[in-house]
């Protein structure tokens, strides 16, 4: 009797993990673009072609899983909550997509343009920090230079840090945050091409 008592036990508690397995449902996430045509921030009448890449991101965030930074130094990394495609990727997606937007009179061009001829210049981008602290803010890190592809020398660089409140801490809200800190970003590196002659 007892063990029959055993073998259900086992029985009725796989089936209750198995369905707390399949009663959370996996969610995928996307950063998005700037949605209207923003006025150009340059008066060129050739247009220059301008390379956004490489793009380096923390191998913390290079995983599916959405990563948030805790109070303690710790992060929680969201099973259920994923990035429907490479993280990397999907920011070099929206950076491409921004300043194509913002910079009217230019040809840009995601990393690697190879297929597309060369470039005048690149915008290499290297992303420190691009995370929430729940209920406190949403942090953007990076460093980036702009380099001319015909002479090989650097004609600007900048460290950009972009810090903003974040009161609601459900995911989308969270990846919407995220995807404004971007085209926050992508808004410096606009008026940092415009400064080039």
């Amino acid at each position: 009797m007892t063990k029959q008592f055993s073998k259900w036990l086992i029985v009725l508690s796989a089936g209750i993990l198995l369905s707390a397995c399949t009663s959370s449902p996996t969610h995928f996430y996307v950063l998005e673009p700037l949605s209207e045509p923003q006025p150009s921030l340059t008066a060129i009448e050739k247009k220059r072609q301008i390379g956004v890449g490489p793009i380096t991101i923390p191998t913390l965030l290079e995983r599916k899983q959405i990563v948030t930074r805790l109070p303690d130094n710790s992060v929680t990394i969201a099973e259920f909550h994923q990035w429907a495609s490479p993280l990397k990727d999907n920011i070099a997606q929206v950076l491409t997509h921004n300043l194509a937007m913002l910079q009217t009179n230019d040809l840009i061009r995601a990393y690697p343009w190879s297929a597309y001829g060369a470039v005048d210049y690149r915008i290499i981008i290297d992303i420190i920090r691009f995370d929430t602290r729940p209920e406190q803010s949403v942090n953007f890190e990076a460093s980036w230079a702009i380099m001319s592809e015909k002479d090989h020398i650097l004609v600007s660089n900048g460290r950009s840090k972009i810090e903003r409140p974040l009161n609601d801490t459900s995911y989308p809200s969270t990846v919407k945050a995220l995807s404004k800190i971007l085209s926050e970003f992508s808004q410096e590196l606009s008026t940092a091409l415009g400064k080039i002659k």
